[in-house]
């Protein structure tokens, strides 16, 4: 194996965990009452948020937006993230996930498991990795 080989190799492998920390990020945000302050810190500044059933927006200042909503619609969640699957281009990566939490809803005190799957596409921007286009596709809901 040349050193280029191994070298790529290497790279590839930092940049598929600086993205599976850039989820821990972002699940970590989320549990924090869906900080609207924080979590433009990992979007790039034309990223998409987007969830069938939960809003779409495109933008940091709309992304902080949707998540003061989503303040508004839940006291807790515990987000919680396996099975990832990352594929690495250079400056580009796509990623999927499988997502199974608790969730506390303020209408009624509802709780509810949800199961989502995660589909991701990420750029690495000035050397960090965010999110181009994060999208939450539920699967199913129980309650708890």
């Amino acid at each position: 194996m040349s050193t280029t080989d191994l070298e790529q190799r290497i790279a590839r492998l930092e940049a598929i965990e600086a993205i599976k920390q850039l989820k821990a990020r972002y699940c970590e945000i989320c549990d924090d009452d869906h900080n609207p302050e924080r979590i433009a810190s990992v979007f790039a500044p034309d990223g998409i948020w987007e969830g069938a059933g939960f809003g779409k927006a495109q933008g940091h200042e709309a992304i902080r937006e949707l998540f003061r909503g989503f303040q508004k619609l839940i006291s807790f969640s515990q987000h919680n993230v396996m099975n990832p699957q990352i594929q690495v281009d250079g400056d580009r990566a796509t990623g999927s996930w499988y997502f199974l939490g608790p969730f506390t809803f303020r209408k009624n005190n509802e709780n509810k498991w949800l199961v989502l799957r995660y589909d991701d596409d990420y750029v690495r921007i000035d050397g960090e990795w965010k999110y181009q286009h994060l999208r939450a596709n539920l699967r199913a809901e129980s309650p708890r």
